[in-house]
């Protein structure tokens, strides 16, 4: 089995979308009016070489948001607090095909973690896959009140019917729900709600590690070791935040949020949550866990 990095095109957002910022003012505000804009960073969707048939996690961007129109100008976090930078070519459609993938055909599962453009701007590509998408995620992200929230159901294909799910009860580690995408269990969805409510993540066992395909549960893996939520998350992220870190105590994890620069260090290296957290030469980072 084996895991592919897809970039389709960089996304730059506000510093204070990064990490919560402390006073009473609501997060979105601070994010809207913040004059501070983070660097460009990645947006990667994942790929699942499985026995069972390939599976991909989050489809990325699309280059359309390049168009005038395409994204609502009227909309506040539109307009004031993101750019994309996303080719054509960037796009996961034409990725797939270089790795001998055709979309169309050979994709057999796609899961969302959850329906933010950056991560559901691809799904015209696979049309004949099915499309897991948590159902109270989608009901959320749907309609005009799904456009206020800042999703863009509007830009989903027509032809979209998603397989919902809801998952049980069924704990997984530090996870209380879960479910199992293979038969042989190396490939878990978790609950990971804080980014939004139904936040899902991908959990993929290969050789004895566990790779943590996060979506937004963090922007980075410093802010996951260091407990601090994203900018505009629920109150919910912080319990997520020690739960993957609780996972990566018995679980050696190399985690993979969507939009950290450092991924390609990590999965290349195999650099696990728990040798970074044993890092000496980070000091500040070690009285955090103290």
């Amino acid at each position: 089995m084996k895991i592919h990095r897809i970039e389709t095109g960089r996304v730059r957002i506000k510093k204070n979308q990064i990490s919560k910022q402390k006073g009473f003012a609501p997060q979105m505000l601070k994010v809207l009016f913040g004059k501070e804009w983070a660097e460009w960073v990645p947006i990667y969707a994942w790929v699942i070489d499985h026995p069972e048939g390939i599976i991909v996690v989050d489809t990325g961007e699309t280059s359309k948001t390049g168009q005038q129109g395409y994204l609502p100008n009227w909309h506040p976090y539109y307009a004031f607090a993101v750019a994309f930078d996303v080719k054509p070519e960037n796009e996961i459609g034409p990725q797939l095909v270089q790795l001998g993938i055709d979309p169309s055909k050979d994709v057999k599962k796609v899961i969302m973690t959850h329906m933010h453009t950056d991560h559901a701007g691809g799904l015209h590509h696979f049309r004949n896959a099915e499309i897991l998408i948590e159902e109270n995620e989608f009901k959320e992200a749907s309609g005009f009140t799904g456009m206020l929230a800042g999703y863009l159901p509007h830009r989903w294909p027509k032809w979209l019917k998603p397989t919902l799910i809801t998952l049980p009860n069924d704990p997984y580690f530090s996870f209380s729900k879960s479910m199992a995408v293979t038969a042989d269990r190396k490939v878990m969805i978790v609950s990971t709600p804080g980014h939004v409510t139904n936040h899902l993540s991908v959990i993929v066992e290969v050789d004895d590690l566990h790779y943590f395909i996060a979506g937004d549960t963090s922007y980075t893996e410093q802010n996951l070791l260091k407990l601090i939520p994203d900018g505009i998350g629920t109150d919910q992220s912080l319990k997520t935040l020690k739960n993957i870190l609780s996972f990566s105590e018995s679980n050696p994890t190399i985690y993979l949020p969507s939009h950290d620069p450092q991924n390609p260090d990590r999965m290349a290296n195999r650099k696990t949550v728990s040798v970074i957290k044993k890092d000496p030469k980070d000091k500040k980072l070690q009285e955090v866990l103290a």
